[in-house]
């Protein structure tokens, strides 16, 4: 009996050594292939990029936390499914291995791309196109980022997420959705964010959030960052350029919306579980088409709290214009140091406000009026960046929230902070750091001169000044030495074509030996 028990213990521990396999004993995240278009790919291959696999939905299906799925360029059946997770140090990455990876349709399923139920899965540079209802659909799913795909021509959205926090979307462009919007967040979805996209030619929103309280959850979607995106051409059949219902504690900056035909920006509650409040709306540009609706659009006494500074929001529609509250009084909002028009409401748009009107209820007491050929460099082009002489240059306000432009330039450029999405870059800016008896110089160029052209600086602390002429076109640092400390110095560089200056910049500068020195710098006015 005693040996019996023996053998049935030492049957167990193999069958638990079985079961428990050590972390070091597990396959490690690996790289695998994708090709429909390989003469040898199948699902039965090792997904090697010799022998890859047929099919995206095979890839989702085997991968494991860490996996990268490339994927060789070909049109590939929609209607796949992401299930399994990865983790926060090893997502499963799905990414296209080349230009033209593109999924078309959605097969039998409702959605092209689906992802459910799976956390920390990034999607990665793919063509996602004419699905009948979401091209990417994210669900009950967190940390999962859609990055530098194409959206086209889906049924109802671009991509669509529910119940799904800590989203996404970057560098994508999403446009041609036939019944609603580019992309929607629903769904008491919390900490997305919506960065660096083009959003156009959607039939409603470009980008729609929307808490959802109808759908269960608490309704808010909250903490959202919504930055540096492009918003135009939206909304025939209704709907915000940018559209936050039930939206709270999130920030919207740097977007520049244009030729929009329904509203702009929009901070309210339908079906959200309260108001859209806490919101900072920062340096964003928005210009409304001729048919469009209020530049932002607040029309709820629930939507509360909410700061708008620094944006360009002019309207090309007859009546409306810039901004419409839904009540003069509204808890907590702030406005101003935005460039306007003298157009304004404070019940929902029914009536008109001048900028005196309105700066006498609070708002917008260091705002400006300005139409965009006092602002832009070309309107009638999409060409919002500011124009050199522009009203918005240096009439903004300092945002800790705020320190680069649409583009990723610093700001400030200059002294003060610009409006809108675009910080002015002059053509040349010249910066120099003073040190021991000399000064080192360097400088940024914002166009392209001519490859002939050459540098010249000249310097002087009393009236004479030195000249250093033929520095080669592609120099961008110089250093001057011999000076003397404590001397403020004035130079100026000067990029020349045929000995005929075509930019130019000034500086002063003092030289010093010691280790803390201020003020040392004068930029020329």
């Amino acid at each position: 009996m005693r040996h019996n028990n023996l053998v049935l213990c030492v049957v167990c521990l193999v069958l638990i050594g079985a079961l428990v396999v050590p972390a070091s004993a597990r396959p490690a995240a690996a790289t695998y292939y994708v090709d429909r278009n390989h003469p040898q790919a199948s699902d039965s291959n090792p997904g090697t990029e010799p022998l890859p696999w047929l099919t995206i939905q095979h890839a989702a299906q085997v991968a494991t936390a860490g996996d990268t799925m490339l994927i060789k360029p070909g049109v590939y059946p929609g209607g796949i499914t992401v299930e399994t997770s990865g983790t926060a140090g090893e997502p499963i990455t799905f990414r296209a291995h080349g230009a033209g990876v593109v999924i078309n349709g959605s097969g039998g399923e409702r959605d092209a791309f689906f992802i459910t139920g799976a956390d920390y899965i990034v999607v990665d540079g793919l063509t996602i196109q004419n699905a009948t209802r979401a091209g990417v659909r994210i669900d009950a799913a967190h940390h999962v980022t859609v990055r530098n795909c194409t959206l086209a021509n889906n049924g109802t959205w671009g991509l669509f997420t529910d119940f799904s926090d800590y989203t996404t979307v970057e560098n994508c462009e999403s446009y041609g959705a036939v019944e609603e919007h580019g992309i929607y967040i629903s769904n008491s979805s919390d900490y997305p964010t919506i960065r660096g996209n083009r959003l156009h030619h959607n039939n409603a929103c470009g980008l729609h959030m929307n808490g959802d309280i109808s759908m269960g959850g608490d309704g808010i979607i909250s903490h959202a960052l919504i930055e540096n995106n492009i918003v135009y051409e939206n909304g025939s059949g209704g709907g915000s350029g940018i559209n936050l219902d039930g939206v709270t504690y999130s920030i919207v900056r740097n977007n520049l919306l244009y030729n929009n035909h329904a509203s702009g920006i929009s901070l309210y509650q339908i079906d959200g579980g309260s108001g859209s409040h806490d919101n900072r709306v920062l340096n964003n540009t928005i210009v409304m088409a001729a048919n469009g609706r209020w530049g932002i659009n607040i029309p709820n006494t629930n939507d509360t709290n909410n700061q708008l500074f620094n944006n360009i929001i002019y309207n090309y529609q007859s009546w409306r214009g810039s901004i419409a509250l839904g009540s003069p009084t509204l808890s907590g909002f702030e406005s101003d140091y935005n460039v306007v028009m003298d157009r304004f409401s404070v019940d929902e748009g029914d009536s008109r406000l001048t900028l005196a009107q309105w700066q006498a209820l609070g708002y917008d007491q260091h705002s400006v009026i300005a139409t965009p050929s006092q602002l832009f460099v070309n309107a009638s082009a999409a060409d919002y960046h500011l124009m050199p002489g522009s009203l918005a240059i240096d009439k903004g306000t300092s945002l800790l929230e705020v320190t680069t432009d649409l583009e990723g330039r610093p700001r400030p450029s200059g002294n003060v902070h610009d409006i809108g999405a675009y910080e002015f870059q002059p053509a040349l800016q010249l910066h120099g750091a003073p040190a021991n008896q000399a000064i080192y110089l360097n400088w940024t160029v914002n166009v392209t001169p001519p490859l002939t052209s050459t540098w010249r600086i000249s310097y002087y602390s009393q009236t004479v000044p030195i000249m250093i002429d033929n520095i080669l076109s592609p120099t961008r640092a110089y250093d001057l030495s011999g000076l003397t400390n404590y001397v403020w110095y004035t130079i100026t560089l000067n990029a020349m074509l045929d000995m005929t200056p075509f930019l130019t910049d000034t500086i002063k500068l003092m030289p010093t030996d010691r280790l803390v020195y201020l003020p040392l710098i004068w930029r020329g006015q």
